[in-house]
């Protein structure tokens, strides 16, 4: 149902929010966004620490290029600790997300611009990254266990000059409402400060 919405289109993303409400949910979904360095890496890894879990798994989208990166992705590991199961999933997260969403164990996701980014690189094709995204919005609902997931927001500043840029800043806006839509909390995170903007439990 959700393999065919192409979400540029107010009304899809509509149809989209209607139809994640509608179908029976199983996962306790949390997304976490926020500018680069505003602290949503940090805050969604103490949440998720404080969760109940009998296995934690990080699911990275980044891909190390470079000996800079790598040296995050080391950094990030150690701050994660040793109770935490790392896969490095640059394209493929739909599936691993369906693979390993079970009872009992929790997953982190960071992060989902990345992902949108690996997509649009590996593919040039807007179309088939909206169904991507789509298909992502879908399975997250049908994970048996918690998921955190974090995005960035980069629609807050200029207009990008290329034709590429414009794209991904459209792509990013339009995965972060399709998961936001389905999530049962969301924060946006500023300058290290969380602000609920969709409570979990709405008055």
């Amino acid at each position: 149902m959700l393999y065919a919405l192409c979400l540029p289109h107010r009304s899809n993303l509509s149809r989209l929010t209607l139809d994640l409400e509608s179908e029976d949910k199983l996962a306790q979904v949390m997304f976490v966004l926020g500018g680069c360095r505003s602290g949503k890496s940090g805050l969604a890894l103490r949440a998720a620490n404080e969760m109940e879990a009998q296995q934690r798994i990080f699911i990275a989208t980044a891909v190390a290029f470079d000996a800079e990166m790598q040296d995050r992705v080391r950094r990030h590991q150690a701050e994660r600790g040793a109770g935490w199961k790392t896969l490095e999933i640059p394209l493929a997260l739909p599936e691993a997300l369906v693979e390993h969403g079970r009872e009992g164990r929790l997953i982190l996701v960071d992060c989902i611009t990345l992902w949108v980014s690996n997509l649009l690189l590996e593919w040039t094709d807007a179309a088939a990254v909206e169904r991507r995204i789509a298909e992502l919005a879908r399975v997250v609902q049908a994970c048996a266990g918690p998921v955190i997931l974090v995005s960035n927001e980069v629609g807050l500043g200029v207009v990008p000059d290329s034709q590429l840029g414009r794209q991904f800043r459209d792509l990013a806006g339009m995965a972060n409402q399709a998961v936001a839509a389905g999530a049962d909390e969301v924060i946006m995170t500023v300058a290290g400060i969380p602000v609920v903007i969709k409570p979990r439990n709405p008055v």
